[in-house]
């Protein structure tokens, strides 16, 4: 537990790097602009579409209607969430990649204290920024699917599933923050995912507290670019750059 704890706080351990490091604060500026209009154009539209459906499903002639209505206003905000959830981690990732890639490589320098020669060039970065994404999300949906036919299972099913989501819930998020010091060492993504994985529970524990941070609107809008500095961060100082090398061998 303590394990997991340490992980979990990281990110607000790492928050230390933007009071030492002003560049961060500018280089957060324009990806927590564009995550506003990317949170926000989501939030609008899927409020709207799940309001209209459940004010199809809903009237107030009946005592049992008003009960309804409450169970279906708080099935319609946890649906809301998870919608917003699924499509500010697509696109937010997608467009804000390049950004959230300069950050972590701030930081790098930041935490090793030597210049790094990562420099592939602007589009080039941009082009291996994306692509990353986009694989993770290939994998992300994947596993999801094959999660989600779990709930075929008799009586036990819905029960594995959900435990099995939220596990990978926390995993994912700690692979996506962790994917950008990893990215610049060429990692393919099964290394990534192995990386990740060998960092056991307190990859749990990170992963834990960035799926929540991205889980809550506002908060996932301006807390971003700091679980973008904390992946880092974990990185280099709790060996994942040793068991990257050793899995290279």
């Amino acid at each position: 537990m303590k394990v997991f704890l340490f992980g979990f706080t990281y990110p607000f351990k790492s928050l230390k790097h933007f009071g030492k490091n002003p560049k961060l604060i500018s280089y957060s500026i324009i990806p927590i602009i564009i995550n506003i209009i990317i949170y926000t154009t989501i939030f609008f539209y899927s409020y709207t579409h799940i309001k209209n459906l459940t004010g199809y499903l809903t009237g107030n002639t009946y005592w049992w209607q008003d009960i309804l209505n409450f169970l279906l206003l708080i099935s319609a905000i946890v649906l809301l969430l998870i919608v917003c959830y699924l499509l500010f981690v697509i696109f937010g990732g997608i467009i804000t990649a390049p950004f959230n890639e300069k950050i972590s490589q701030i930081t790098e320098e930041s935490v090793t204290g030597i210049k790094t020669d990562y420099n592939p060039g602007f589009f080039r970065d941009v082009y291996i920024s994306i692509t990353a994404e986009l694989k993770k999300l290939l994998f992300y949906f994947f596993v999801l699917i094959l999660i989600f036919f779990l709930n075929l299972i008799p009586l036990v099913g819905t029960v594995i599933s959900f435990i099995l989501g939220i596990l990978f819930s926390f995993f994912y998020n700690a692979l996506d923050f962790l994917d950008y010091p990893l990215t610049r060492k060429y990692a393919n993504l099964k290394t990534k995912i192995k990386v990740t994985f060998t960092g056991g529970v307190i990859s749990l524990g990170f992963g834990a507290a960035a799926f929540l941070i991205m889980f809550l609107p506002i908060v996932n809008v301006f807390l971003k670019p700091v679980l973008v500095v904390s992946g880092t961060d974990l990185f280099y100082n709790e060996n994942f750059q040793k068991r990257i090398k050793d899995l290279i061998k």
